[in-house]
């Protein structure tokens, strides 16, 4: 090299800029807009409303109120499948928004005949219950007497005769509540056995289920597969050495979460509960954010007439008496809701292309375990969209099973998102939340790595992963080593990186 090219290198050098950061990862596409017309002419309008009112995602507004509605009808009837099986109506769903999106209100005000009808259980439950205690010790004494009366009834036979003519003790009045937040399984089971038998898991703080006991690393594989089954319709079954054998029969369970997008992540990338099947068994949307566009305005009249028709129709389902086993008080035996002949053909004509997309290679193939159930959630779908609009509906007519092959394609679209989303590698999880503590919570315009393994992320708290993860940000350039180390937060540090942005 001449002296002449030497100095032309050295001058290119000098004038280096390094490249921009890049990504950690693609960006995610974004979110399919949710089909709220396909909700029909009473839950579609509802959605609408709230999010009128409420300036949130149309998406966790119309979530909500389908949610809702699921649990107001999954206790009427099962739809029929053209197999020939009956699967109940009930959903679960979940909505993945970040803090500040205003989920709890969509909740609210999708959950408001909810409240009142259990309202209403709680007025009656507080005026039968001293009635109840009254003819439970009335019983109990008499069972008493007939037991220890050896004069009038000497033998087997005689007090067997008596304790029939006695008949069963009285039934207590049902606990009124319809909707629980964070059960443990055990618990879910037990306001079963005590209370209505359609019941719903909402919670608009999802990350209290999810990261409470009953899906810790001990519990996790029991509690889901139990919800499975639940979703499935079986019968509950438990054998406990406190509780003894437990057999509910006729129980039905809807369920919303609301979780932010790091729970939901967690949750969603779970290969045990994948693998388990419950994953299958859920409808996700996880819409952008409404934030920045929120300015203040009156709602529209219309809104608020909208959710107030919403409400008394959901209101009038929920007061609508369930079908009961003969003498039991909480065992459902809900009717078959058959598809009529052209929702038949539709829906087939929906299941092979579903299955069709399942091959290797195809469009479905990554969220295969979805997928599978994807005929069976526009089924179901499509019989709540029917029993909303007549709760004695004696089919399941080709527009519904129409809006519920909609919204079953919705959520395909969103789960194969989200499922390219939660493919990524944990490392780069991990880097992400790095970054976001570097920038938005460190101080200093430098970091070490004891800074990292010592104050940052709890999931970076020793020295192998932080230098695992400070590596993937300095090959992705929001990270550069400072040659000979530095002084460091009044430290002086042998490694230390200045992080792009700060400095």
């Amino acid at each position: 090299m001449t002296a002449a090219q030497g100095k032309a290198a050295f001058d290119a050098a000098e004038d280096f800029s390094p490249e921009p950061p890049r990504p950690l990862r693609r960006e995610m596409p974004p979110a399919d807009p949710f089909p709220v017309d396909a909700l029909g002419g009473v839950l579609g309008p509802a959605a609408r409303g709230i999010e009128d009112r409420v300036q949130a995602p149309a998406a966790i507004c119309a979530q909500s109120i389908l949610a809702a509605a699921s649990l107001a009808v999954q206790g009427h009837a099962d739809v029929e499948l053209p197999t020939g099986h009956a699967r109940p109506t009930s959903e679960f769903f979940i909505s993945i928004a970040a803090s500040g999106e205003r989920k709890s209100t969509c909740d609210n005000e999708a959950l408001w005949p909810v409240r009142k009808f259990e309202e209403a259980l709680r007025v009656k439950y507080d005026a039968d219950w001293p009635s109840w205690q009254d003819d439970k010790e009335a019983w109990d004494k008499q069972r008493a007497q007939i037991l220890n009366d050896k004069k009038k009834r000497p033998d087997q036979a005689s007090k067997r005769q008596a304790l029939a003519d006695l008949g069963p003790a009285p039934s207590a009045p049902l606990v009124p509540m319809l909707t629980c937040p964070e059960p443990t399984f055990e618990g879910l089971c037990r306001l079963l056995a005590s209370g209505h038998p359609s019941v719903g898991l909402f919670s608009s703080e999802g990350g209290q289920f999810i990261g409470g006991h009953g899906m810790k690393d001990d519990n996790k594989l029991k509690t889901a597969a139990a919800l499975s089954g639940v979703w499935d319709g079986e019968p509950i079954r438990r054998v406990r050495a406190g509780d003894g054998v437990v057999m509910l029969p006729g129980r039905r369970v809807a369920m919303h979460l609301m979780a932010q997008p790091d729970v939901a992540a967690g949750l969603l990338s779970d290969r045990v509960l994948n693998d388990q099947g419950l994953l299958s068994r859920l409808l996700v949307t996880a819409p952008a954010t409404t934030s920045g566009t929120r300015l203040w305005r009156d709602p529209k009249p219309e809104s608020a007439a909208a959710i107030k028709r919403y409400g008394a129709r959901m209101l009038s389902i929920l007061e609508t008496p369930l079908p009961m086993a003969e003498g039991k008080p909480n065992e459902l035996r809900p009717s078959r809701l058959p598809l009529a002949p052209k929702a038949r053909s539709a829906w087939i004509g929906f299941a092979d292309h579903v299955e069709r997309s399942l091959a290797p290679g195809g469009d479905l193939e990554p969220v295969r375990g979805l997928a599978n159930k994807l005929p069976e959630h526009a089924a179901r779908l499509a019989a709540v969209l029917a029993l909303v609009d007549d709760v004695h509906a004696p089919v399941v007519s080709a527009e519904h099973i129409g809006a519920g092959i909609e919204l079953a394609q919705h959520y395909a679209v969103e789960a194969l998102r989200l499922f390219e989303a939660g493919a990524v590698c944990p490392d780069i999880r991990l880097a992400e939340r790095l970054l976001a503590w570097l920038t938005e919570t460190w101080a200093e315009p430098v970091v070490s790595l004891p800074d990292i393994y010592r104050l940052g992320p709890n999931a970076i708290r020793e020295k192998a992963t932080a230098s695992r993860i400070v590596t993937i940000l300095e090959d992705h350039g929001w990270l550069h080593r400072v040659p000979g180390g530095c002084v460091v937060a009044g430290n002086r540090r042998r490694d230390a990186w200045r992080v792009v942005g700060k400095c």
